[in-house]
């Protein structure tokens, strides 16, 4: 019989992250949806750094990013990709692991078109990952860019979105004398049904 309930309550882990994130929202000072993603590159090396989720769909989880910058690199190269998501005020947090795929189509588009125009004309001008002379040269490809690509920039095809499809949603709450509670729902691959199991603090 589980004990599960309260924050944890529900069969769905993609609809209880959701419900985290709302709690999130209201009560962190700064982006509560900013997620530390890790990547390995072609020697096993592992690399994480900070992005932000922007969407919690169904079944998976969507950032975006330069398709040409180390992270985006490192993902095609394997299509796996693990990340955590902390909430300090909440003292909790989300682990995913999982499998990803491209979101290049109308849904990168439309999430391009949202940036406001310094967003959308930065992600032109930014050759993201790689040496930079200095400031005042990245400042002067924004210029150039702004000449030439007008109010309305389209989605440059290497700027998109990256969906990660869980294996492994793992939820983490702070518990007194560090007696934490901790649920992990597993799947074998992603058109598996999930299992649950409650994990020693």
């Amino acid at each position: 019989m589980s004990d599960r309930g309260g924050i944890f309550a529900g069969d769905d882990p993609f609809a209880i992250a959701q419900s985290w994130l709302t709690e999130a929202e209201a009560v962190e000072p700064n982006d509560p949806n900013a997620i530390a993603l890790a990547t390995v590159d072609a020697n096993g090396m592992p690399n994480v750094r900070m992005v932000l989720l922007k969407e919690i769909e169904a079944n998976a989880f969507v950032f975006y990013t330069n398709y040409e910058s180390s992270k985006a690199l490192e993902i095609l190269g394997s299509s796996k990709a693990a990340f955590v998501l902390h909430s300090k005020t909440l003292r909790r947090q989300i682990r995913v692991r999982g499998l990803v795929t491209k979101e290049d189509g109308p849904q990168a588009d439309a999430y391009y078109a949202s940036r406001s125009l310094k967003s959308r004309l930065g992600a032109w001008a930014s050759k993201q990952s790689r040496p930079l002379a200095s400031r005042a040269s990245l400042m002067a490809e924004v210029a150039k860019i702004t000449a030439t690509k007008g109010p309305n920039p389209p989605r440059p095809e290497f700027w998109g979105g990256f969906r990660i499809t869980p294996v492994e949603i793992e939820f983490w709450a702070d518990g007194a004398f560090r007696l934490h509670d901790r649920f992990v729902w597993r799947r074998t691959s992603v058109s598996d049904e999930w299992t649950v199991t409650r994990l020693n603090p």
